[in-house]
């Protein structure tokens, strides 16, 4: 039986003599490394690689010697700094130079390049160009591989990472759910140019102390203490211990990247550097061992011969074809066909149908999960998901106030196979942890080319008009609709709260879901139960021949109200409820307008090049000549939301507003 890991106490016998074979197995791969990362030096020298480069130069021992104890299930994620992590989890040579030089038959086609190479399938999660990024979804994973079996997940990151929040996030939730992960820092002295010592004010060991974490420091140029150490720290986090922290303390031949003169650095820590190599230390040991210099010369040998044959494959693959440069950005959607609420459906409250659907989704689906700040002993901060947690205790689960985390655990759940519905609480909020969805959610899929599984719902509210001020308030959804990679769905009714958020659940790709508070006590007509709404298809809302008004969200009610006055006068308004902002459906939009030859766009975010711009392009640009009024747009002013009842009304699009909208283009252009 294996013993829980005490918090700064991990007490490890001494250090054994490997066996000849193993340790030859170990020379060999870090033979590989240095060969590939020379080489992939050279190369970039020599204008054969574009981009940004960083090579492990140094730090080969702690790659190798990490991911030697790992199965092919288990799971890492890596930093810009790659390249050794993937070849010892076991990356070939040649998908990782042909990725390299942009070729089509490179780790993932030529859309991730040097820092970004990835293959799920030998749970490679990806190397990662954000400093600290990885660490949240290691989390998000280590929760799937708990929750799917007993995979360990292994987080490469650099000392500079320790800087950043995502790293206290992600350590602190791993530690409170006792999560099967090692965070493993590759501590090479340098943060980009700044030396360690001025970055940090405490320690590792210190720190993951703070976490009541387990905490080992080993030594990163020896492969052999490097693999003996993580195989035993590995069985224990196997075996449900909990998440430790190992530092293994190396050193960066190189720049930061390719190029840097490492100006910042002496003579005398370069010398120091150079004399810690992890081949020479290897060899040391193969000799201790009784390995002749005959075999030791030979192992070398044929790993350099390897890898440099797999460059020249490499390099003479073809390029990918341009036509597929949009290619991956989002998976294929399964086919929804839609059934309307039935004309005598008992009405029921907005959050009714967003709870139901959440009810019904972890009811019907094994592998979803819903998780966020207060979602489950409290049901949420506006008791949406209320009594979900007494039905679904081990997947209804309580998060700290860790935005990063939260989105974090979404991504890496759904990389490792899980359906994630993450709340942050308000849409004002994603800010705070923007590059998850920005750089992470968005792209994995792409920069994957599709090996990444991005199955994950973000669900967040937002409305104004109850003076909550400007930073619980904001209607952000062209900001995320304008990242490729990126649906976003915004209902208006009971029906479509429940089928858009049961299809954004079984969408393949990030869906953020965005409720609107002030429609929560609404009611409308209940959508049967297994109720799908397709995602980028929106409905008439209202037919009408006169003037066509494209709204979401609350303003479809308020156009709604606004276009049954106007019928009294005989103006014949019909409504589009768009549903869906991203990919948002041009061809209802536009059936519409060519229909009426008139155009209103109304939304409560501020008008400023905001969904209503984009409309109104699209319009002009494919149906001019249908219009035969200027097409208008209404939104909120264009300044932070106030605070004050008064101002807040001022600032809002009003029944007057829209009114006074569709009357302007009834009027012919001038």
């Amino acid at each position: 039986m294996t013993t829980a890991l005490e918090p700064d106490a991990i007490s490890l016998p001494p250090l054994a003599p490997p066996a000849v074979a193993e340790m030859e197995e170990l020379y060999s791969g870090v033979c590989e490394v240095r060969t590939f990362e020379l080489l992939t030096s050279d190369l970039y020298r020599d204008g054969a690689i574009p981009g940004f480069v960083h090579v492990s130069l140094g730090q080969e021992g702690s790659a190798v010697g990490a991911c030697h104890a790992l199965r092919v299930s288990d799971m890492i994620t890596s930093n810009h700094r790659g390249h050794g992590h993937c070849l010892a989890k076991g990356m070939q040579p040649e998908a990782m130079f042909a990725e390299l030089f942009g070729r089509a038959t490179g780790a993932v086609e030529g859309r991730g390049g040097s820092m970004h190479i990835a293959d799920p399938t030998l749970g490679i999660l990806g190397a990662n160009g954000i400093v600290g990024a990885g660490l949240p979804i290691a989390v998000g994973a280590a929760h799937a591989a708990r929750t799917r079996g007993d995979d360990v997940v292994v987080a490469f990151f650099g000392d500079g990472a320790v800087a950043q929040g995502v790293f206290h996030e992600a350590v602190n939730l791993a530690a409170l759910w006792s999560l099967p992960v090692v965070f493993f820092c590759e501590n090479n002295g340098y943060a980009e140019f700044t030396a360690a010592a001025d970055g940090h004010p405490a320690t590792l060991r210190e720190r993951a102390a703070g976490y009541g974490l387990p905490y080992l420091e080993i030594d990163g140029a020896d492969v052999w203490a490097v693999a003996d150490r993580m195989a035993r720290v590995v069985d224990g986090v196997r075996h449900g211990s909990g998440p430790v922290v190992v530092e293994a303390m190396t050193d960066r031949w190189h720049g930061h990247y390719e190029g840097d003169q490492q100006q910042y650095r002496d003579t005398d820590d370069l010398r120091r550097a150079r004399s810690t190599d992890p081949v020479t230390r290897a060899e040391d040991r193969l000799r201790e061992l009784g390995v002749s210099d005959e075999r030791i010369t030979a192992l070398r040998e044929a790993a350099t011969e390897s890898v440099t044959a797999a460059a020249e494959r490499a390099k003479a693959a073809p390029e990918p074809l341009a036509a597929d440069a949009g290619r991956y950005v989002t998976a294929p959607r399964p086919e929804v066909v839609e059934q309307k609420p039935a004309a005598d459906a008992a009405p029921v409250k907005y959050i009714e149908g967003i709870r139901t659907a959440l009810s019904d989704a972890l009811d019907d689906d094994p592998l979803a999960f819903l998780a966020g700040i207060d979602v489950a002993a409290g049901g949420g901060v506006f008791a949406v998901s209320r009594g979900l947690h007494a039905r679904h205790p081990d997947r209804v689960l309580d998060t700290p106030i860790s935005e990063a985390a939260v989105l974090g655990l979404g991504v890496g759940g759904a990389m490792a196979g899980l359906h994630p519905v993450v709340e942050i609480m308000y849409l004002d909020f994603i800010g705070v942890a923007f590059d998850q969805l920005l750089n992470q959610a968005a792209k994995l899929h792409f920069m994957t080319a599709g090996r990444a599984s991005m199955s994950m719902t973000v669900r967040t509210q937002f409305g104004a008009g109850r003076s909550a001020g400007s930073q619980h308030s904001q209607s952000l959804e062209v900001l995320l609709a304008h990242i490729p990679g990126l649906t976003v769905v915004m209902p208006s009714t009971a029906a479509d709260a429940y089928g858009l958020l049961r299809s954004a659940i079984d969408d393949p790709n990030p869906v953020v879901y965005i409720e609107n508070r002030t429609l929560y006590g609404r009611r409308s007509p209940a959508a049967p139960r297994g109720h799908r709404v397709p995602i980028g298809r929106a409905r008439i809302a209202r037919e009408g021949t006169d003037v066509t008004v494209v709204s979401y969200s609350r303003m479809v009610l308020e156009c709604l109200e606004v276009a049954e006055r106007l019928a009294g006068e005989g103006i014949d308004v019909e409504v589009v409820d768009l549903r869906t902002i991203s990919p948002w459906d041009r061809e209802t939009v536009l059936a519409s307008v060519r229909k009426t030859s008139r155009l209103v766009v109304v939304h409560e975010a501020v008008t400023d090049f905001g969904v209503g711009g984009e409309i109104v392009s699209t319009v002009v640009g494919e149906a001019f000549w249908a219009l035969d009024g200027p097409p208008q747009r209404v939104g909120a002013g264009f300044s932070p939301a106030p605070y004050a009842p008064p101002l807040e009304t001022a600032w809002l699009p009003q029944h007057a507003d829209i009114e006074r909208a569709i009357r302007a283009t009834l009027e012919p252009f001038s």
